[in-house]
């Protein structure tokens, strides 16, 4: 998998927000995606130092529509903790 691939994009919530202050920082990542993959694609990214990636599977949610019941997909996040000096400028002001 090619490092552009594995991360799809960051996940800026109210919960990640909060985390920022941790320095970790949320994204969604591939289904495929390994751990060594999501930090080495976070650290030529955006030229910072990881330290530690927890991964969560979300699983999809079931709605209904009419009569039929539906699935929506799982995905996948990535909580990424950086070393302390380092930051993402791409998250500042958000």
């Amino acid at each position: 998998m090619h490092l552009y691939e594995v991360l799809r994009r960051p996940l800026i919530t109210e919960k990640a927000t909060l985390l920022k202050e941790g320095n970790k920082y949320v994204f969604e990542v591939a289904k495929e995606a390994t751990k060594p993959q999501i930090k080495e694609a976070v650290e030529k990214a955006f030229k910072v130092e990881v330290v530690k990636v927890n991964i969560i599977t979300v699983s999809g949610k079931t709605k209904r529509m009419g009569r039929r019941e539906v699935t929506s997909p799982s995905w996948k996040k990535a909580i990424v903790t950086l070393e302390p000096e380092n930051k993402i400028t791409f998250f500042e002001g958000v």
